[in-house]
């Protein structure tokens, strides 16, 4: 009798429609957590990469080419790693001590040792540390660009082009990073930028005696417990962008992000991405790689920095006028230009006095 009903409970049309969603809202829970993780991903592109076997264990646009910022200060550490004695004392040039705009503060002639050059641009990321290394080893910055270009041949990192020794924006310099990761995991073999690139706070010192504190700009040595350690970057065009190694028992993974919208974002990618890394090494995830949409020649400014920009943008072409109005929204100011524009061109053609006359299609035009 219970078996009977039961059976004739299945057959009602209702009831079979409710099991068969139920199934496929099952199957949605097990499949869109992995499918929504690519939308959820700010950053252009970002790679999850097995240290011991090259492998990918998870990619947003790998291959895309992307603005490395100072995540290049890696490339000039193993140049210099292995064409220059750390002992050696190098004399701060003139160039070296003026590059803008993040610098240890080094002043020109002072002498500082190779080792301390390494930490500060590795750890306080210094541009002016990093040009004086490339002036060490090779006599100028524009020689040991080659060399870093030659090394990252060497490699394996085919879709990397450097124009400096600082990652600077600059025109056709470009990486990748599925490079960005092979590149990490070759300074990784070098056991002195291992330590430096896990150090949280140090002092340099020049050979005068004058000490200088510097910080690790990677927030995540703090709070991350599996951090081997990594290097940051950011220009307003490459935006916010970082590659760290994590090991966990036996287990070395690589990870990198290029373009993210913002530093706090960067950090919350970097440790899920961390997380995902080790699920899919102790085969509790898949290995994914997503492919998606991107721009490929910038990325675009945050809405603050917009209006900023756009607010003096409206000063500078519409003089006093404009300046009254600069305080409220953008959208508000170019409409009110916008309308002032037409307004002005219109009395010209009514009055006809000290301005030529409009015709109708360059007004459609200007309102185009």
């Amino acid at each position: 009798m219970k078996k009977d009903k039961q059976q004739s409970f299945l057959r009602k049309p209702y009831d079979r429609r409710l099991c068969f969603y139920l199934i496929l809202l099952l199957a949605a829970y097990c499949i869109l957590p992995t499918a929504s993780f690519a939308a959820r991903m700010q950053s252009r592109a970002a790679l999850v990469m097995d240290a011991s076997t090259g492998k990918i264990l998870y990619a947003k646009n790998p291959d895309l080419k992307c603005l490395p910022a100072s995540t290049t200060k890696l490339m000039t550490a193993i140049v210099t790693m292995e064409n220059a004695d750390l002992n050696d004392v190098v004399t701060i040039s003139s160039k070296a001590a003026h590059v803008p705009p993040h610098r240890a503060g080094f002043k020109e002639g002072d002498r500082v040792m190779i080792d301390e050059l390494l930490h500060a641009a590795l750890i306080g990321s210094a541009n002016d540390a990093a040009v004086a290394l490339a002036e060490a080893v090779a006599g100028s910055e524009e020689r040991f660009v080659e060399l870093m270009n030659t090394k990252a041949i060497e490699i394996g990192a085919t879709n990397t082009r450097f124009i400096n020794a600082n990652g600077l924006p600059g025109p056709g310099q470009y990486i990748t990073v599925h490079d960005l990761a092979k590149i990490m995991d070759y300074a990784l073999r070098y056991k002195k930028l291992k330590a430096i690139i896990g150090t949280r706070v140090t002092e340099v010192s020049t050979m005068g005696g004058n000490t200088k504190l510097i910080r690790n700009t990677n927030r995540l040595l703090w709070s991350e417990e599996d951090l081997v350690g990594g290097k940051t970057g950011y220009t307003n065009k490459a935006r916010h962008c970082f590659v760290c190694a994590a090991e966990r028992k036996r287990d070395t993974i690589i990870v990198a992000l290029l373009g993210s919208p913002s530093r706090r974002n960067l950090w919350k990618e970097t440790e899920f991405l961390i997380g995902r890394g080790f699920d899919v090494m102790e085969d509790r995830e898949t290995p994914t790689v997503y492919l998606t949409k991107a721009d490929y020649t910038g990325t675009a400014r945050s809405k603050r920095s917009y209006r900023r920009h756009g607010r003096s943008r409206i000063k500078k072409v519409h003089g006093k006028s404009a300046k009254l109005a600069a305080k409220k929204p953008l959208k508000y100011k170019k409409t009110k230009i916008y309308v002032k524009k037409i307004k002005r061109i219109k009395t010209c053609i009514k009055t006809k006095k000290g301005c030529r006359v409009a015709k109708k299609d360059e007004l459609e035009k200007d309102k185009g």
